[in-house]
């Protein structure tokens, strides 16, 4: 029985608890394969459920981390596809945080050829997350104007890649002034803006009369109305997360949170039909049980071609809690890996 290294939780509440542990890991089942993991890519989502503010997080003791690139060490018995020695990139609804795992042969991909570990890791969650919200949610087309939040995070950075296959037009938004020449540089954004106070003004000037017709939205709080404020007729905001709950801290800070949550935006369902308008929501671990959707959306991605993801920073293993920390506090651009 292998003995893996793994980061692990005796139940959601506060990051500090995460430990590093020693278990067991015992051989893969039938349609199972190990994996000797290479690289982790770390998500807002891994922050929200260490602090229990998750609703798929699970109860109890569990492992963090979503998505993973690595190598095949063992496959389960009658394994068709997968050999010892493939390097592949997968997706686990939690358990992540580990140096092996075992998992059902559909969660994990091949890892593009050219591409690093680093890359793999980050590249499933966060494509996927863009590619749904943009494609099947936000119906993006040709011409169309998109407001991306979080515009040079792990997200931001692929829906913006993927909107220029598509041919549309795209405004990127930040929180902190030092993002802006990384994305004007490197992501080819057409407006970038940092968010503050003027941001109403800002975002019409960025549209120069352009009609806004889908927005990427992660921030939540005023910069949500503001935004819905300026959605055109017929147009879609995708809510995929909600940046103005986190916090820098190990635990939620809960009177903070209550007031955000008392003065949360709230939109009248009766007022939608009027204003010809719709806000959807999506989070991708509810397609984890979808496996065959999930693949298609997979092929359709990767039909686009697009650039691995950016890596902005790296740090090893035993250093998961310096990793956590700078990702909390917003100042990362691309994708946060830890690699082994």
């Amino acid at each position: 029985m292998l003995e893996r290294l793994a980061y692990r939780m005796p139940k959601a509440g506060s990051i500090l608890d995460l430990k590093l542990v020693k278990e067991a890991l015992p051989a893969p089942q039938p349609q199972e394969v190990c994996v000797q993991v290479k690289a982790i890519g770390l998500n807002f989502a891994d922050i929200f459920a260490m602090q229990g503010l998750y609703s798929a997080t699970p109860k109890g003791s569990f492992i963090p981390g979503l998505e993973f690139a690595g190598e095949i060490i063992a496959v389960g018995e009658g394994e068709p596809e997968w050999r010892v020695g493939d390097r592949v990139m997968g997706v686990t609804k939690f358990g992540g945080y580990v140096s092996h795992l075992n998992l059902h042969r559909e969660y994990v991909v091949p890892l593009p050829g050219n591409w690093s570990f680093e890359e793999g890791a980050g590249f499933l969650v966060q494509g996927l997350t863009a590619y749904y919200a943009l494609t099947q949610l936000g119906n993006l087309k040709p011409e169309r104007t998109v407001l991306i939040h979080s515009a040079a995070g792990g997200v931001g950075i692929l829906a913006n890649r993927i909107c220029k296959k598509y041919g549309a037009f795209t405004i990127g938004t930040v929180g902190k002034a030092e993002k802006i020449d990384f994305l004007r540089q490197q992501e080819a954004y057409d407006a970038v803006i940092l968010r503050g106070k003027d941001f109403p003004d800002r975002l019409q000037e960025a549209l120069g009369g352009r009609p806004l017709h889908l927005i990427m939205e992660c921030i939540g709080g005023r910069i949500l109305a503001q935004g819905w404020e300026q959605l055109a007729p017929m147009g879609r905001m995708v809510v995929y997360g909600n940046a103005s709950f986190s916090s820098h801290s190990p635990k939620p800070q809960y009177p903070q949170l209550l007031w955000k949550y008392l003065r949360r935006p709230k939109i009248d369902p009766l007022r939608l039909p009027t204003e010809n308008k719709s806000l959807m929501g999506f989070n991708l671990i509810y397609l984890y049980e979808e496996a065959e959707l999930m693949h298609q959306l997979l092929r359709e991605l990767q039909e686009l071609h697009l650039a691995p993801q950016h890596i902005g920073h790296v740090f090893p293993f035993e250093e998961m809690h310096q990793a956590i920390h700078l990702f909390q506090r917003g100042q990362t651009v691309g994708k946060v890996v830890v690699t082994l």
